[in-house]
């Protein structure tokens, strides 16, 4: 796939996301424009910070997840990740987040991956649910673990094929770019992905990035 083809991928993925924070956002400005009420303006107000904290929370996250992390250097402070996280899914408390991380610092291409199959477990609990990542070195190397446990899991199976590599690149839709491109880096880099996703209420993404 070319390189300007995967761009325009991820950027639609990205509109997608934002689309109904901004929106609400726009929305919100128009009624408290026309509403005159104290009690409904400071709803309106209430609503507009919301929206504004989902889109600044997810620019956060798709920032390091797709992005050039710019201002990092080769390593990212594996904080970062943690916090964009937290922002994405743990704000409205629908998802608990279990951090498994020592790793102090992590390559960018390392971080990207621990990322997006975060996004990609994240998005299959529907109903909420709890959300573990845990990363651990071992040499040069590092093993990623994503575990997504809830009530109702879904998980797309284009998702899977792209993670597997098992999508031709024409196949390739926006809901499915985190998922190559996690299956772009960790090929790179002569890794392995792997998706358990046959137990009931859970999925188990794992990725193993040599030296």
């Amino acid at each position: 796939m070319k390189s300007h083809e995967f761009a325009s991928l991820l950027c639609s993925r990205l509109c997608h996301d934002l689309l109904s924070p901004v929106g609400a956002l726009n929305n919100g400005i128009e009624l408290l424009a026309d509403e005159h009420d104290p009690e409904m303006r400071a709803r309106c107000l209430e609503l507009l910070g919301e929206s504004a904290r989902a889109s600044a929370n997810k620019l956060k996250f798709f920032r390091l997840a797709f992005g050039a992390a710019g201002g990092f250097a080769d390593h990212v402070d594996t904080r970062e990740a943690r916090v964009a996280i937290e922002g994405l899914f743990g704000a409205d408390g629908r998802v608990q987040l279990g951090w498994m991380v020592d790793e102090a610092t992590m390559s960018k291409s390392a971080l990207k991956v621990l990322l997006n199959l975060v996004l990609i477990a994240g998005d299959s609990l529907v109903r909420g649910g709890r959300l573990d990542v845990g990363a651990e070195q071992h040499g040069d190397g590092i093993d990623i673990v994503v575990r997504a446990e809830g009530s109702r899991i879904v998980l797309d199976p284009e998702l899977v094929k792209a993670l597997r590599g098992q999508s031709g690149e024409e196949e390739i839709a926006p809901r499915a770019a985190a998922a190559w491109l996690v299956h772009s880096l960790v090929s790179e880099a002569g890794g392995e992905v792997q998706v358990a996703d046959g137990e009931e209420n859970m999925l188990l993404l794992g990725v193993s990035l040599p030296g």
